[in-house]
């Protein structure tokens, strides 16, 4: 962790200091996406939504700095790792962010995109070497009954006891990707369903973190940032979560290796090393979890979920104007 950081003064939080700044960041990317839903245009609605993203958090208290971003400085012209935004020169919170979730989904009007943010005190989140990470994620239910380690048809059975409903009746969200097929197979083998989607790693962990989410349990290869993000929701609700990394090329694990990430097993407080998190998601297109925009006269209504150490869940909604 970074001791040279400053400190969130005594007796307040993050959540009094920058909720409301984070939410504006959110609703205002998922503003100027919004045009873009089901236009086919991917690469347009990521960058308005970078752009509207980064504009807003200019005027965040206490100033940030993108742990986790849309890449590196020489990658990502905005909103890259290690950008610092905000009013303060040295920023007293960590940022992972991902300004469209579900790329895909927007362009073609899938349910599920989202924008998103997560903050915690600086030196409190981990930015990860690898780009993947195999994980899994439960509500609060369910915490304590599941291991990483142990065979999926394990992990299905102690969560369908935990939650006192047969295994017929858990519902299983999976990342539809080839590395997944028999993942698929074996969960079905054993009575459970499986929602499978193309992408959305966030909102796969949300839909079983919040009531009427829609899932049950969220499992399978996915982003190792978006784990990151993921993270703060499942401390803030009190769920559980568990991955180890999973390199998908030789490179990647030699990055892995080299950080000594290997052979962790990483639990919620490695990736979140604080209580006062914040998570904080719009949503772009309507899914279980979280309402899509509904346009109204000249105005959009905007659906947001925020999650705090002092508040617990919050289902915010807020009216705009409409973009062109």
């Amino acid at each position: 962790m970074d001791t040279r950081a400053q400190q969130v003064p005594a007796g307040t939080s993050l959540t009094n200091i920058a909720a409301l700044s984070l939410v504006d960041a959110c609703t205002a990317a998922a503003a100027a996406c919004f045009p873009w839903v089901g236009r086919g245009d991917k690469i347009a609605a990521d960058d308005a939504a970078v752009e509207a993203m980064r504009a807003a958090l200019a005027h965040l208290p206490g100033g940030g700095i993108v742990v986790i971003g849309e890449g590196e400085k020489d990658d990502a012209p905005m909103l890259y790792e290690g950008e610092i935004v905000g009013d303060e020169a040295e920023p007293l919170f960590d940022l992972a962010i991902d300004p469209l979730e579900g790329t895909n989904l927007c362009a073609s009007g899938g349910p599920g995109a989202i924008t998103v943010i997560s903050a915690a005190p600086r030196g409190r989140l981990r930015a990860l070497s690898g780009f993947y990470m195999d994980k899994i994620v439960v509500g609060a239910g369910a915490r304590g009954h599941v291991d990483i380690d142990a065979p999926i048809e394990d992990n299905i059975a102690t969560v369908a006891a935990a939650l006192d409903k047969p295994v017929e009746r858990l519902r299983v969200v999976v990342m539809r990707k080839p590395r997944h097929v028999e993942l698929i197979e074996r969960i079905r083998a054993t009575g459970a369903s499986v929602h499978e989607i193309t992408d959305g790693d966030v909102m796969a962990g949300l839909g079983a973190l919040v009531p009427d989410g829609g899932v049950d349990l969220a499992v399978g290869i996915g982003g190792a940032p978006e784990a990151v993000i993921t993270a703060c929701a499942v401390r803030l609700l009190g769920g559980d979560m568990q991955g180890r990394m999973a390199p998908q090329s030789d490179e990647e694990r030699a990055r892995i290796e080299a950080a000594g990430e290997a052979d962790c097993r990483f639990v919620v407080e490695d990736l979140v090393d604080s209580d006062d998190a914040l998570f904080a998601a719009t949503g772009v297109t309507s899914a279980p979890a979280l309402k899509g925009p509904l346009r109204v006269d000249d105005g959009l209504v905007l659906h947001t979920l925020l999650v705090t150490r002092d508040h617990g869940l919050l289902r915010l909604s807020s009216t705009v104007a409409a973009p062109p």
